[in-house]
């Protein structure tokens, strides 16, 4: 049973046997995220004292501008993961393709593969705005003791062991499903500890709130302007409000708790989407459904879509479940 105020440790042992494949090295796996995430924090929370917020001069394999937090997070969170010993692949948004760990142990036997955006919203890190960290978490699928594949990386979204995210925020928050709900921790900087500050977090089934980028409205399929539209009129509970920060951890989180409904649509600028299934869309997704919301590209669920490269973007509908069975029958109604 969940108690608040509960420290990470204590809540991730007291619960490991919840889990199928119960064995540690899960647990162990997220010990070394939340290590990370500490780590990351302390920089984030420094940004403005030191040389490390800017470009950083080069781009990423999807041709952004790499910011100087984007490959310092990128570079902690895989040397942590790598150190410990306990996954056998990692996948980064940074990186152009995966990386394959070799264990010091010649007979290793470890099971997992991790996908990250180690820094989602780095954009916006020079004026002081929300930014985040996302994880997700996988059993490999080719035999164990050999190097990790592709394969192990392209699994749909419903295979996904664990996932969640941090948010570097006015307080810093660790956000995580193992598939038995939703579980959020506040990091306490004095103590360096995680404590339980949010259990069981579900998404309301309705919200008055949606979060999308209107300056690209005119680039919008038909159905999800005509759901905006729908969003704006003065009838019933509406209008709703617009709320839009342009970091999809910061979004995520404000409309769990409060609400809500976002939105990352295709476009003629972007015909596949901008946000990248794996890193992104699919632990969202699996976050969004253990805590009783929806995710889907807008006709279809996220956690099923077959990934065909460890890059790849989908459009992005994501939040209280009644909202985004809203925005379904307005693109079967208008389309693109």
């Amino acid at each position: 049973m969940a108690k608040k105020n509960q420290t990470l440790g204590e809540f991730i042992i007291e619960n490991q046997n919840d889990f199928k494949y119960s064995s540690g090295e899960l647990s162990r796996l997220l010990n070394s995220l939340r290590l990370a995430g500490k780590v990351v924090n302390h920089e984030v929370n420094k940004a403005g004292l030191v040389d490390i917020t800017g470009a950083a001069g080069d781009t990423n394999i999807q041709g952004e501008d790499q910011q100087k937090l984007d490959v310092y997070a990128n570079e902690i969170f895989i040397q942590t993961l790598t150190d410990r010993n306990i996954v056998c692949g990692i996948a980064s948004e940074e990186e152009d393709d995966f990386i394959i760990i070799n264990s010091k142990d010649e007979n290793h036997q470890n099971k997992y593969v991790v996908l990250m955006d180690p820094l989602d919203g780095s954009s916006n890190i020079d004026v002081n705005v929300s930014v985040g960290t996302i994880f997700s978490i996988f059993r490999r699928v080719t035999p164990v003791g050999t190097p990790v594949e592709l394969q192990d990386f392209l699994q749909t979204g419903d295979k996904q062991v664990a996932a969640g995210y941090i948010v570097y925020g006015t307080s810093t928050m660790l956000v995580y499903t193992t598939g038995n709900g939703v579980n959020g921790f506040t990091l306490n900087p004095a103590l360096g500890s995680w404590y339980l500050s949010h259990p069981d977090m579900k998404f309301p089934d309705d919200g008055k709130i949606y979060s999308v980028n209107e300056g690209n409205y005119l680039d919008f399929p038909a159905g999800i302007k005509m759901y905006i539209k729908y969003c704006q009129a003065e009838e019933g509970d509406r209008p709703y409000t617009s709320r839009y920060i342009g970091s999809l951890v910061s979004d995520f989180h404000r409309n769990m708790i409060k609400g809500g409904i976002y939105m990352y649509p295709k476009g003629s600028k972007n015909p596949k989407g901008k946000l990248r299934l794996l890193y992104e869309c699919s632990p969202m997704a699996f976050l969004a459904e253990q805590a009783g919301g929806l995710a889907s590209d807008g006709y279809n669920r996220i956690m099923e879509i077959e990934p065909t490269e460890l890059h790849q973007r989908v459009p992005f509908v994501c939040g209280s479940k009644n909202m985004v069975k809203k925005v379904h029958k307005f693109m079967q109604t208008f389309g693109e």
